[in-house]
Protein backbone atom coordinates (compact mmCIF):
# COMPACT_ATOMS: atom_id res chain seq x y z
CA UNK A 1 0.00 0.00 0.00
CA UNK A 2 1.30 3.71 -0.42
CA UNK A 3 2.22 5.54 2.26
CA UNK A 4 1.11 9.52 1.88
CA UNK A 5 2.69 12.42 4.08
CA UNK A 6 2.94 16.00 3.70
CA UNK A 7 2.31 15.95 -0.38
CA UNK A 8 4.43 13.08 -1.10
CA UNK A 9 3.81 9.39 -1.45
CA UNK A 10 5.66 6.61 -1.38
CA UNK A 11 4.54 3.81 -3.36
CA UNK A 12 6.42 -0.01 -2.07
CA UNK A 13 4.74 -1.70 -5.47
CA UNK A 14 5.31 0.53 -7.94
CA UNK A 15 9.01 1.52 -6.03
CA UNK A 16 7.92 5.01 -6.68
CA UNK A 17 8.69 8.25 -4.52
CA UNK A 18 6.37 11.15 -6.14
CA UNK A 19 5.61 14.77 -5.10
CA UNK A 20 2.21 15.96 -6.74
CA UNK A 21 2.47 14.30 -10.27
CA UNK A 22 6.01 14.27 -10.52
CA UNK A 23 8.28 11.40 -9.67
CA UNK A 24 11.41 12.08 -7.46
CA UNK A 25 14.79 10.41 -8.55
CA UNK A 26 15.99 7.84 -5.78
CA UNK A 27 18.63 4.85 -5.69
CA UNK A 28 17.21 1.61 -4.45
CA UNK A 29 18.99 1.51 -1.29
CA UNK A 30 17.55 4.93 -0.91
CA UNK A 31 14.19 3.90 -1.03
CA UNK A 32 14.51 1.04 0.69
CA UNK A 33 15.89 3.12 3.57
CA UNK A 34 13.04 5.50 3.19
CA UNK A 35 10.18 2.85 3.03
CA UNK A 36 11.84 1.14 6.36
CA UNK A 37 11.70 4.06 8.61
CA UNK A 38 7.99 5.00 7.22
CA UNK A 39 7.04 1.27 7.73
CA UNK A 40 8.42 1.38 11.22
CA UNK A 41 7.82 5.34 12.44
CA UNK A 42 6.65 4.32 15.60
CA UNK A 43 10.35 2.74 16.68
CA UNK A 44 13.58 4.15 16.50
CA UNK A 45 15.44 2.22 13.84
CA UNK A 46 18.89 1.45 15.09
CA UNK A 47 22.09 1.64 12.41
CA UNK A 48 22.38 -2.01 12.82
CA UNK A 49 18.83 -2.56 11.89
CA UNK A 50 19.11 -0.30 8.79
CA UNK A 51 22.04 -2.19 7.50
CA UNK A 52 20.73 -5.74 8.36
CA UNK A 53 17.00 -4.51 6.36
CA UNK A 54 19.11 -2.23 3.44
CA UNK A 55 22.06 -4.03 2.79
CA UNK A 56 20.88 -7.62 3.73
CA UNK A 57 24.02 -7.16 6.77
CA UNK A 58 26.51 -6.60 4.34
CA UNK A 59 29.38 -4.37 6.24
CA UNK A 60 29.44 -0.60 4.86
CA UNK A 61 31.20 2.27 6.11
CA UNK A 62 29.48 5.10 8.53
CA UNK A 63 29.82 7.49 5.71
CA UNK A 64 27.42 5.23 3.60
CA UNK A 65 24.74 5.07 5.65
CA UNK A 66 25.28 8.97 6.42
CA UNK A 67 25.16 9.76 2.85
CA UNK A 68 21.87 7.39 2.34
CA UNK A 69 20.54 9.11 5.32
CA UNK A 70 21.40 12.56 3.59
CA UNK A 71 19.93 11.52 0.31
CA UNK A 72 16.72 10.23 1.90
CA UNK A 73 16.44 13.73 3.51
CA UNK A 74 16.77 15.04 0.24
CA UNK A 75 14.62 13.27 -1.41
CA UNK A 76 11.77 14.38 0.80
CA UNK A 77 12.92 17.89 1.22
CA UNK A 78 14.47 17.86 4.78
CA UNK A 79 17.56 18.32 6.14
CA UNK A 80 20.21 17.30 8.92
CA UNK A 81 19.36 20.84 10.83
CA UNK A 82 15.44 20.84 10.14
CA UNK A 83 15.26 17.14 10.71
CA UNK A 84 11.45 17.68 9.60
CA UNK A 85 10.79 14.08 8.77
CA UNK A 86 13.78 11.92 9.33
CA UNK A 87 15.15 12.51 13.03
CA UNK A 88 18.69 11.33 14.73
CA UNK A 89 18.01 9.86 18.13
CA UNK A 90 21.34 10.48 19.39
CA UNK A 91 23.10 6.84 20.45
CA UNK A 92 19.77 5.27 19.31
CA UNK A 93 19.72 5.86 15.28
CA UNK A 94 16.84 7.13 12.97
CA UNK A 95 12.93 7.88 13.50
CA UNK A 96 10.24 8.55 10.96
CA UNK A 97 8.48 11.33 12.83
CA UNK A 98 6.20 13.31 9.59
CA UNK A 99 2.58 12.39 9.76
CA UNK A 100 1.41 9.50 7.40
CA UNK A 101 -1.58 8.21 5.66
CA UNK A 102 -1.34 4.71 4.89
CA UNK A 103 -3.84 3.21 1.46
CA UNK A 104 -3.95 5.77 -1.16
CA UNK A 105 -2.45 9.30 -2.30
CA UNK A 106 -3.45 12.10 -0.90
CA UNK A 107 -6.26 13.85 -2.43
CA UNK A 108 -5.62 16.27 -5.19
CA UNK A 109 -2.05 14.50 -6.16
CA UNK A 110 -2.98 11.35 -8.01
CA UNK A 111 -1.52 11.01 -12.11
CA UNK A 112 -5.80 10.50 -12.60
CA UNK A 113 -6.80 13.13 -10.63
CA UNK A 114 -4.82 15.82 -13.25
CA UNK A 115 -7.22 18.44 -14.10
CA UNK A 116 -7.56 17.76 -17.88
CA UNK A 117 -7.69 21.69 -19.07
CA UNK A 118 -4.25 22.78 -17.03
CA UNK A 119 -3.19 19.44 -19.06
CA UNK A 120 -4.17 20.13 -22.52
CA UNK A 121 -3.24 23.70 -22.36
CA UNK A 122 0.56 22.51 -22.41
CA UNK A 123 2.53 22.73 -25.74
CA UNK A 124 2.02 19.31 -28.12
CA UNK A 125 5.34 17.67 -26.60
CA UNK A 126 7.22 15.09 -28.78
CA UNK A 127 6.98 11.98 -27.88
CA UNK A 128 10.29 10.41 -25.69
CA UNK A 129 12.72 7.85 -27.90
CA UNK A 130 12.30 4.15 -26.95
CA UNK A 131 15.95 4.52 -25.53
CA UNK A 132 18.11 6.92 -23.58
CA UNK A 133 17.74 10.74 -24.33
CA UNK A 134 19.69 13.85 -23.65
CA UNK A 135 19.98 17.05 -24.81
CA UNK A 136 23.46 18.96 -24.61
CA UNK A 137 22.77 23.08 -23.67
CA UNK A 138 25.62 25.63 -24.80
CA UNK A 139 27.22 26.06 -21.37
CA UNK A 140 27.50 29.64 -19.99
CA UNK A 141 30.44 31.66 -20.15
CA UNK A 142 30.74 33.08 -16.58
CA UNK A 143 34.72 34.15 -17.40
CA UNK A 144 33.05 38.01 -18.58
CA UNK A 145 35.31 37.10 -21.84
CA UNK A 146 33.23 37.10 -24.71
CA UNK A 147 36.01 36.19 -26.75
CA UNK A 148 36.10 32.97 -24.75
CA UNK A 149 32.17 31.90 -26.02
CA UNK A 150 34.02 29.74 -29.07
CA UNK A 151 35.97 27.60 -27.18
CA UNK A 152 33.37 26.74 -24.70
CA UNK A 153 30.94 26.25 -27.91
CA UNK A 154 33.60 23.76 -29.60
CA UNK A 155 33.65 21.94 -25.96
CA UNK A 156 30.16 21.46 -26.14
CA UNK A 157 30.00 20.30 -30.29
CA UNK A 158 32.55 17.64 -29.27
CA UNK A 159 30.99 16.54 -26.69
CA UNK A 160 27.39 16.25 -28.51
CA UNK A 161 29.53 14.90 -31.64
CA UNK A 162 31.16 12.14 -29.03
CA UNK A 163 27.53 11.37 -27.20
CA UNK A 164 26.41 11.03 -30.59
CA UNK A 165 28.83 7.76 -31.57
CA UNK A 166 26.77 5.98 -28.65
CA UNK A 167 24.59 3.84 -30.39
CA UNK A 168 22.07 3.57 -27.81
CA UNK A 169 21.60 6.91 -27.10
CA UNK A 170 19.75 9.39 -28.54
CA UNK A 171 21.05 12.68 -28.71
CA UNK A 172 19.23 16.09 -29.78
CA UNK A 173 21.09 18.07 -32.73
CA UNK A 174 23.20 20.81 -31.91
CA UNK A 175 21.18 23.81 -33.47
CA UNK A 176 18.16 22.55 -31.20
CA UNK A 177 19.94 22.34 -28.12
CA UNK A 178 21.54 25.98 -28.58
CA UNK A 179 17.93 27.44 -29.18
CA UNK A 180 18.60 27.81 -25.35
CA UNK A 181 21.40 30.03 -25.52
CA UNK A 182 21.51 32.61 -23.21
CA UNK A 183 18.16 32.00 -21.76
CA UNK A 184 17.36 30.97 -18.07
CA UNK A 185 15.84 27.52 -18.47
CA UNK A 186 14.10 25.04 -16.46
CA UNK A 187 15.43 21.34 -17.15
CA UNK A 188 11.91 20.03 -17.00
CA UNK A 189 10.60 22.15 -19.94
CA UNK A 190 13.45 21.87 -21.99
CA UNK A 191 12.73 17.57 -21.97
CA UNK A 192 9.06 18.58 -23.02
CA UNK A 193 10.18 20.92 -25.65
CA UNK A 194 13.27 18.54 -27.18
CA UNK A 195 11.21 15.46 -26.19
CA UNK A 196 14.70 13.86 -24.04
CA UNK A 197 14.74 12.55 -20.36
CA UNK A 198 18.08 13.56 -19.68
CA UNK A 199 19.85 17.30 -20.25
CA UNK A 200 23.24 18.13 -19.50
CA UNK A 201 24.18 21.67 -18.63
CA UNK A 202 27.30 23.73 -17.60
CA UNK A 203 29.22 26.46 -17.36
CA UNK A 204 33.02 28.31 -17.26
CA UNK A 205 34.89 30.30 -15.63
CA UNK A 206 38.41 32.31 -16.75
CA UNK A 207 41.09 33.58 -14.42
CA UNK A 208 44.28 35.06 -16.17
CA UNK A 209 45.54 31.75 -18.46
CA UNK A 210 43.59 28.89 -16.21
CA UNK A 211 39.82 27.71 -17.15
CA UNK A 212 37.06 26.18 -14.87
CA UNK A 213 34.58 24.47 -16.54
CA UNK A 214 31.83 22.48 -14.74
CA UNK A 215 29.23 19.98 -16.06
CA UNK A 216 26.14 18.29 -14.69
CA UNK A 217 23.87 15.70 -16.05
CA UNK A 218 20.14 16.40 -14.87
CA UNK A 219 16.89 14.04 -15.06
CA UNK A 220 14.81 16.30 -17.13
CA UNK A 221 11.21 14.25 -15.79
CA UNK A 222 12.56 15.07 -12.61
CA UNK A 223 14.20 17.94 -12.27
CA UNK A 224 17.08 15.77 -10.22
CA UNK A 225 20.75 15.52 -9.94
CA UNK A 226 22.14 12.77 -11.35
CA UNK A 227 25.68 14.06 -11.91
CA UNK A 228 28.40 16.67 -11.45
CA UNK A 229 32.19 17.52 -11.57
CA UNK A 230 34.94 20.65 -12.67
CA UNK A 231 37.85 20.31 -14.90
CA UNK A 232 40.54 22.65 -14.60
CA UNK A 233 43.23 23.54 -16.84
CA UNK A 234 45.20 26.12 -18.52
CA UNK A 235 44.58 27.77 -22.04
CA UNK A 236 47.86 27.39 -23.00
CA UNK A 237 46.73 24.21 -25.34
CA UNK A 238 43.12 24.71 -26.15
CA UNK A 239 42.59 22.08 -28.12
CA UNK A 240 44.08 19.47 -25.85
CA UNK A 241 42.17 20.87 -22.73
CA UNK A 242 38.96 20.76 -25.19
CA UNK A 243 39.65 17.14 -25.87
CA UNK A 244 40.57 16.45 -22.41
CA UNK A 245 37.03 17.88 -21.12
CA UNK A 246 35.11 16.06 -23.93
CA UNK A 247 36.87 12.65 -23.11
CA UNK A 248 36.24 13.08 -18.98
CA UNK A 249 32.63 14.36 -19.37
CA UNK A 250 31.13 11.93 -21.91
CA UNK A 251 32.82 8.98 -19.98
CA UNK A 252 31.17 9.93 -17.00
CA UNK A 253 27.82 10.50 -18.18
CA UNK A 254 27.57 7.76 -20.44
CA UNK A 255 28.11 5.13 -17.08
CA UNK A 256 25.52 7.50 -15.15
CA UNK A 257 22.97 7.47 -18.10
CA UNK A 258 23.19 3.80 -18.22
CA UNK A 259 22.87 3.73 -14.32
CA UNK A 260 19.86 5.59 -14.25
CA UNK A 261 18.23 3.52 -17.42
CA UNK A 262 18.72 0.29 -15.51
CA UNK A 263 17.02 1.96 -12.20
CA UNK A 264 14.01 3.27 -14.78
CA UNK A 265 13.82 -0.39 -15.96
CA UNK A 266 13.92 -1.64 -12.40
CA UNK A 267 10.35 0.55 -11.44
CA UNK A 268 8.66 -0.74 -14.90
CA UNK A 269 6.02 -3.33 -14.09
CA UNK A 270 7.20 -6.48 -14.92
CA UNK A 271 4.08 -7.21 -17.98
CA UNK A 272 5.18 -4.27 -19.87
CA UNK A 273 8.65 -4.59 -20.46
CA UNK A 274 10.13 -4.48 -23.88
CA UNK A 275 13.60 -5.70 -25.32
CA UNK A 276 15.59 -2.55 -23.75
CA UNK A 277 14.67 -3.00 -20.70
CA UNK A 278 15.51 -6.38 -20.70
CA UNK A 279 18.48 -5.67 -21.87
CA UNK A 280 18.91 -3.32 -18.81
CA UNK A 281 17.79 -5.70 -16.64
CA UNK A 282 20.42 -8.01 -17.42
CA UNK A 283 23.24 -5.40 -17.89
CA UNK A 284 22.62 -4.49 -13.99
CA UNK A 285 23.28 -8.59 -13.24
CA UNK A 286 25.55 -8.84 -15.58
CA UNK A 287 27.79 -5.98 -13.63
CA UNK A 288 27.41 -7.89 -10.23
CA UNK A 289 29.03 -11.12 -11.46
CA UNK A 290 27.85 -13.70 -9.45
CA UNK A 291 26.45 -17.08 -10.46
CA UNK A 292 23.05 -16.00 -9.72
CA UNK A 293 22.72 -12.89 -11.35
CA UNK A 294 24.94 -14.18 -14.38
CA UNK A 295 22.24 -17.08 -14.54
CA UNK A 296 19.49 -14.42 -14.77
CA UNK A 297 21.10 -11.83 -17.22
CA UNK A 298 21.17 -14.84 -19.38
CA UNK A 299 17.37 -14.86 -19.08
CA UNK A 300 16.79 -11.45 -19.29
CA UNK A 301 19.35 -11.18 -22.46
CA UNK A 302 17.27 -14.79 -24.27
CA UNK A 303 14.16 -12.39 -23.28
CA UNK A 304 15.43 -8.98 -25.01
CA UNK A 305 16.14 -11.34 -28.14
CA UNK A 306 12.75 -12.57 -28.34
CA UNK A 307 11.69 -9.42 -28.66
CA UNK A 308 13.97 -8.06 -31.04
CA UNK A 309 16.00 -10.67 -33.11
CA UNK A 310 18.95 -8.21 -34.48
CA UNK A 311 18.69 -6.65 -30.73
CA UNK A 312 23.29 -6.48 -31.79
CA UNK A 313 23.93 -5.95 -28.02
CA UNK A 314 22.08 -8.15 -26.44
CA UNK A 315 23.45 -10.85 -28.53
CA UNK A 316 26.80 -9.83 -27.37
CA UNK A 317 25.89 -10.00 -23.66
CA UNK A 318 24.54 -13.05 -23.98
CA UNK A 319 27.79 -14.65 -25.76
CA UNK A 320 30.16 -12.46 -22.77
CA UNK A 321 28.16 -13.90 -20.02
CA UNK A 322 29.10 -17.56 -21.28
CA UNK A 323 32.40 -16.46 -20.97
CA UNK A 324 31.96 -14.92 -17.28
CA UNK A 325 30.67 -18.90 -16.60
CA UNK A 326 33.84 -20.14 -18.42
CA UNK A 327 36.04 -18.11 -16.26
CA UNK A 328 34.74 -19.11 -13.15
CA UNK A 329 34.38 -22.53 -13.62
CA UNK A 330 30.74 -22.56 -13.69
CA UNK A 331 29.83 -24.29 -16.88
CA UNK A 332 27.85 -27.36 -16.54
CA UNK A 333 28.68 -28.46 -20.26
CA UNK A 334 31.51 -26.53 -21.36
CA UNK A 335 32.37 -27.44 -25.18
CA UNK A 336 28.50 -27.16 -25.61
CA UNK A 337 28.12 -23.68 -23.91
CA UNK A 338 31.66 -22.73 -25.05
CA UNK A 339 30.20 -23.47 -28.97
CA UNK A 340 26.69 -21.13 -28.28
CA UNK A 341 28.73 -18.42 -26.58
CA UNK A 342 30.65 -18.45 -29.77
CA UNK A 343 27.46 -18.48 -31.54
CA UNK A 344 25.95 -15.54 -30.19
CA UNK A 345 29.14 -13.47 -30.38
CA UNK A 346 29.57 -14.07 -34.36
CA UNK A 347 26.27 -13.20 -34.58
CA UNK A 348 26.21 -9.69 -32.46
CA UNK A 349 29.53 -9.09 -34.92
CA UNK A 350 27.20 -10.16 -37.88
CA UNK A 351 24.69 -7.43 -36.62
CA UNK A 352 26.15 -4.99 -35.31
CA UNK A 353 29.11 -3.69 -37.29
CA UNK A 354 28.46 -0.42 -35.69
CA UNK A 355 27.60 -1.30 -32.57
CA UNK A 356 30.73 -0.36 -30.58
CA UNK A 357 28.83 -2.09 -27.27
CA UNK A 358 28.22 -5.38 -29.56
CA UNK A 359 31.58 -5.10 -30.95
CA UNK A 360 33.13 -4.75 -27.51
CA UNK A 361 31.72 -7.97 -25.78
CA UNK A 362 31.56 -9.95 -28.35
CA UNK A 363 35.14 -9.16 -29.40
CA UNK A 364 36.56 -10.21 -25.76
CA UNK A 365 34.04 -13.10 -25.63
CA UNK A 366 35.32 -14.64 -28.56
CA UNK A 367 39.17 -14.11 -27.84
CA UNK A 368 38.41 -15.52 -24.65
CA UNK A 369 36.09 -18.90 -25.41
CA UNK A 370 37.61 -19.74 -28.87
CA UNK A 371 41.61 -18.37 -28.47
CA UNK A 372 41.02 -15.90 -31.34
CA UNK A 373 43.08 -13.08 -29.44
CA UNK A 374 43.80 -11.49 -32.42
CA UNK A 375 40.80 -11.16 -34.31
CA UNK A 376 39.24 -10.33 -30.61
CA UNK A 377 41.46 -7.13 -30.53
CA UNK A 378 40.64 -5.91 -33.91
CA UNK A 379 36.82 -6.07 -33.16
CA UNK A 380 38.06 -4.49 -29.85
CA UNK A 381 39.81 -1.41 -31.38
CA UNK A 382 37.18 -0.97 -34.25
CA UNK A 383 34.65 -0.51 -30.82
CA UNK A 384 36.91 2.39 -29.97
CA UNK A 385 37.38 3.84 -33.20
CA UNK A 386 33.21 4.39 -32.93
CA UNK A 387 33.29 5.01 -29.34
CA UNK A 388 36.50 6.43 -27.93
CA UNK A 389 35.55 7.06 -24.61
CA UNK A 390 33.71 3.29 -24.00
CA UNK A 391 35.30 2.37 -21.28
CA UNK A 392 34.23 -1.50 -21.18
CA UNK A 393 36.18 -1.26 -24.84
CA UNK A 394 39.22 -0.02 -23.22
CA UNK A 395 40.09 -2.28 -20.14
CA UNK A 396 37.82 -5.63 -22.34
CA UNK A 397 40.84 -4.35 -25.19
CA UNK A 398 43.37 -4.56 -22.05
CA UNK A 399 42.17 -8.22 -20.84
CA UNK A 400 42.93 -9.37 -24.56
CA UNK A 401 46.39 -7.99 -24.31
CA UNK A 402 47.47 -9.38 -21.40
CA UNK A 403 46.71 -13.21 -22.92
CA UNK A 404 48.68 -12.24 -25.98
CA UNK A 405 51.56 -11.47 -23.58
CA UNK A 406 51.20 -7.47 -23.90
CA UNK A 407 51.73 -6.15 -20.33
CA UNK A 408 52.79 -2.91 -20.33
CA UNK A 409 50.00 -1.93 -23.13
CA UNK A 410 47.46 -3.85 -21.27
CA UNK A 411 48.18 -1.20 -18.23
CA UNK A 412 47.77 1.69 -20.43
CA UNK A 413 44.27 0.40 -21.62
CA UNK A 414 43.45 -0.68 -17.94
CA UNK A 415 44.76 2.85 -16.76
CA UNK A 416 42.34 4.76 -19.52
CA UNK A 417 39.28 3.15 -18.59
CA UNK A 418 39.66 3.71 -14.94
CA UNK A 419 40.48 7.55 -15.60
CA UNK A 420 37.19 6.97 -18.05
CA UNK A 421 34.88 5.52 -15.89
CA UNK A 422 35.84 5.86 -11.85
CA UNK A 423 32.92 4.97 -10.71
CA UNK A 424 32.10 2.04 -12.59
CA UNK A 425 30.31 -0.91 -11.62
CA UNK A 426 33.06 -3.04 -13.35
CA UNK A 427 35.87 -1.56 -11.81
CA UNK A 428 36.41 -4.63 -10.16
CA UNK A 429 36.87 -6.45 -13.41
CA UNK A 430 39.59 -3.55 -14.07
CA UNK A 431 41.48 -4.22 -11.02
CA UNK A 432 41.78 -8.12 -12.02
CA UNK A 433 43.12 -7.23 -15.53
CA UNK A 434 45.51 -4.73 -13.51
CA UNK A 435 46.63 -7.65 -11.18
CA UNK A 436 47.07 -10.00 -14.19
CA UNK A 437 48.89 -8.20 -15.94
CA UNK A 438 51.24 -7.37 -13.00
CA UNK A 439 51.62 -10.75 -11.87
CA UNK A 440 53.42 -11.42 -16.53
CA UNK A 441 55.49 -8.65 -15.63
CA UNK A 442 56.94 -9.97 -12.68
CA UNK A 443 55.60 -7.56 -10.24
CA UNK A 444 54.07 -9.64 -7.85
CA UNK A 445 54.02 -7.10 -4.86
CA UNK A 446 52.02 -5.09 -6.76
CA UNK A 447 49.78 -7.52 -8.43
CA UNK A 448 48.41 -9.16 -5.29
CA UNK A 449 47.60 -5.52 -4.34
CA UNK A 450 45.23 -5.33 -7.25
CA UNK A 451 43.73 -8.65 -6.93
CA UNK A 452 43.00 -7.78 -3.42
CA UNK A 453 40.96 -5.04 -4.59
CA UNK A 454 38.89 -7.32 -6.74
CA UNK A 455 38.65 -9.72 -4.85
CA UNK A 456 36.65 -7.46 -1.69
CA UNK A 457 34.29 -6.72 -4.51
CA UNK A 458 34.02 -10.02 -5.78
CA UNK A 459 35.53 -12.81 -3.56
CA UNK A 460 33.98 -15.70 -6.11
CA UNK A 461 35.97 -14.19 -9.02
CA UNK A 462 37.91 -17.70 -9.41
CA UNK A 463 40.52 -16.14 -11.65
CA UNK A 464 41.44 -12.98 -8.98
CA UNK A 465 41.68 -15.63 -6.08
CA UNK A 466 43.79 -17.45 -8.58
CA UNK A 467 46.20 -14.36 -9.08
CA UNK A 468 46.41 -13.66 -5.37
CA UNK A 469 47.27 -17.42 -4.79
CA UNK A 470 50.31 -17.48 -7.15
CA UNK A 471 51.75 -14.27 -6.49
CA UNK A 472 51.63 -14.40 -2.94
CA UNK A 473 53.69 -17.82 -3.82
CA UNK A 474 55.96 -16.34 -6.30
CA UNK A 475 56.75 -13.89 -3.68
CA UNK A 476 57.71 -15.97 -1.13
CA UNK A 477 54.32 -15.48 1.17
CA UNK A 478 53.74 -19.00 1.94
CA UNK A 479 50.79 -18.81 4.52
CA UNK A 480 48.96 -16.08 2.65
CA UNK A 481 49.04 -18.35 -0.80
CA UNK A 482 47.94 -21.18 1.20
CA UNK A 483 44.54 -19.61 2.46
CA UNK A 484 44.19 -18.23 -1.05
CA UNK A 485 44.63 -21.61 -2.39
CA UNK A 486 42.23 -22.58 -0.21
CA UNK A 487 39.24 -20.16 -0.84
CA UNK A 488 40.61 -21.16 -4.65
CA UNK A 489 39.75 -25.10 -3.95
CA UNK A 490 36.48 -24.33 -2.42
CA UNK A 491 35.43 -22.14 -5.58
CA UNK A 492 36.63 -24.54 -8.44
CA UNK A 493 37.14 -28.28 -6.93
CA UNK A 494 38.10 -29.67 -10.59
CA UNK A 495 40.67 -26.70 -11.22
CA UNK A 496 44.44 -28.68 -11.74
CA UNK A 497 47.83 -27.16 -13.43
CA UNK A 498 47.13 -29.24 -16.47
CA UNK A 499 43.65 -27.78 -17.40
CA UNK A 500 45.48 -23.80 -16.58
CA UNK A 501 45.34 -23.83 -21.17
CA UNK A 502 41.77 -24.68 -21.41
CA UNK A 503 41.08 -22.04 -17.97
CA UNK A 504 42.28 -18.66 -19.75
CA UNK A 505 43.93 -18.01 -23.23
CA UNK A 506 46.94 -17.58 -22.29
CA UNK A 507 48.80 -17.08 -25.27
CA UNK A 508 53.32 -16.63 -24.37
CA UNK A 509 54.59 -20.00 -23.08
CA UNK A 510 56.57 -17.96 -20.43
CA UNK A 511 53.20 -16.10 -18.96
CA UNK A 512 51.65 -20.11 -18.61
CA UNK A 513 54.63 -20.70 -16.48
CA UNK A 514 54.31 -17.66 -14.34
CA UNK A 515 51.00 -18.94 -13.49
CA UNK A 516 51.12 -22.52 -13.63
CA UNK A 517 54.61 -22.20 -11.32
CA UNK A 518 52.75 -19.91 -8.88
CA UNK A 519 49.71 -22.11 -8.74
CA UNK A 520 51.44 -24.99 -7.96
CA UNK A 521 53.60 -23.71 -5.02
CA UNK A 522 50.79 -22.52 -3.77
CA UNK A 523 49.45 -26.30 -3.57
CA UNK A 524 47.35 -26.86 -6.71
CA UNK A 525 47.12 -30.79 -7.86
CA UNK A 526 49.16 -31.17 -11.26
Amino acid sequence: MPYAFEDYVLDPERRELTRGPGAIAVGPQVFDLLLYLVQRREHVVSKDELLDVVWNGRIVSESTLTSHINAARKAVGDSGQDQRLIRTIARKGFRFVGDVTEGQPLAGFSRENTDDDARDALPQAPELPDKPSVAVLAFQNLSGDSEQDYFIDGVVEDIISALSRIRWLFVIARNSSFAYKGQAVDVKQVGRELGVRYVLEGSMRKAANRVRITGQLLDAMTGGHLWADRFEGTLGDIFELQDQVTEKVVGAIATHLERAEIERAKRKPTESLDAYDYYLRGTANLHRGTRESIDEALVQFHHALQRDANFASAYAMAAWCHFWRKVNGWMADPPQEIAEGARLARRAVALGRDDAVALTRSGHALGNLVGDLDGGIALLDRALVLNPNLAAAWFLGGFLRVWRGEPDSAIEHFTRAMRLSPLDPEMYRMQAGMAAAHLFAGRFDTASSWAERAFRDLPSFLMVVGIIAASHALAGRTDEATRAMHHLRQLDPALRISNIPGWLPIHRPEDLATLAEGLRKAGLPE
